[in-house]
């Protein structure tokens, strides 16, 4: 079973999710990282997606 994917805001701690998406962005769930656009911004906070990092979790949800 592989690991759920998600990606973390490094300056507010919001996450995205590759499972979920962001449907009310048009990013439908299911869409990887690399296909969100390049000119996404975190819709908290505004910083690019380059100031996301990814964290891998667990089946449990607390990353291990």
């Amino acid at each position: 079973m592989s690991a759920n994917k998600v990606w973390q805001c490094i300056t507010c701690g919001w996450i995205y999710s590759e499972a979920e998406g962001l449907p009310d962005e048009d990013i439908a769930p299911g869409t990887a990282w690399e296909d969100v656009p390049e000119d996404w911004c975190c819709p908290d906070c505004g910083m690019d997606k380059s100031d996301f990092t990814m964290v891998e979790v667990g089946s449990n949800g607390l990353g291990f």
